[in-house]
């Protein structure tokens, strides 16, 4: 079968995997790149987790007349929608609620989707730490979206600090922050990104062996 080609294959997703955000950073920045490092206000619920996977984007608004049923109907929506293999990245447009729970990271997981990226509020975290399905968030709050917040458009560009993210960029999130590919350029920045850490390889294996750290630099054009 063919692999849409808005799909990327599972080989440049293992290959994203074994890079890390600083290398990723570099190598766009080098290549003129801007705007693709989100807030350093994004922190990972689980520390230490790897988060790889193309995106499925979800905007959000805050309606303080919407009805519970309203609310709940636009959630459990965006949930039955929700990509597996996917990473959910939400843009709530708020930052009073929490954008995820325990039944609903419950309910991706079991889904196949890979994790959720919100700038906004988690709560459950105690639960969603058992269950091990990581969540970047700004805030933790009991409050839930009832009566009060709901998701209006799925599968659409969202932007989070000055990042843009597309359906289907692809983000590599580490202990570092967070980090957007866009697909179609993809495949030249991890080709760089390993060519690049090779060459840090090198200039590792020089210092442990006592090279003068100037002098790797100059040799390896790496540091």
């Amino acid at each position: 079968m063919t692999q849409a080609p808005d799909v990327p294959a599972p080989s440049l997703l293992t290959r994203l995997q074994a890079c890390y955000t600083g290398i990723l950073h570099d190598v766009m920045r080098a290549a003129g790149l801007r705007d693709f490092t989100l807030p350093p206000t994004l922190r990972p619920l689980i520390a230490g987790q790897k988060l790889c996977g193309p995106a499925f984007t979800v905007n959000g608004r805050v309606d303080p007349t919407a009805d519970p049923h309203e609310t709940l109907m636009a959630w459990t929506g965006f949930l039955s929608r929700a990509k597996p293999g996917h990473i959910a990245v939400i843009q709530p447009n708020d930052s009073t609620v929490s954008h995820m729970g325990e039944l609903s990271a419950e309910t991706l997981g079991r889904k196949g989707v890979l994790g959720v990226i919100a700038d906004g509020g988690v709560r459950d975290a105690e639960f969603i730490l058992q269950q091990g399905f990581q969540v970047w968030h700004r805030y933790f709050t009991p409050r839930d979206i009832v009566g009060y917040w709901l998701p209006e458009a799925m599968d659409v560009p969202v932007r989070i600090g000055d990042v843009t993210v597309n359906p289907g960029d692809l983000l590599l999130a580490d202990t570092d922050g967070v980090i957007r590919l866009p697909l179609a350029q993809a495949e030249a920045i991890i080709a760089e990104a390993e060519h690049m850490m090779g060459r840090e390889n090198l200039v590792r294996t020089a210092i442990l062996a006592g090279t003068d750290p100037q002098e790797a630099y100059l040799k390896y054009r790496k540091f």
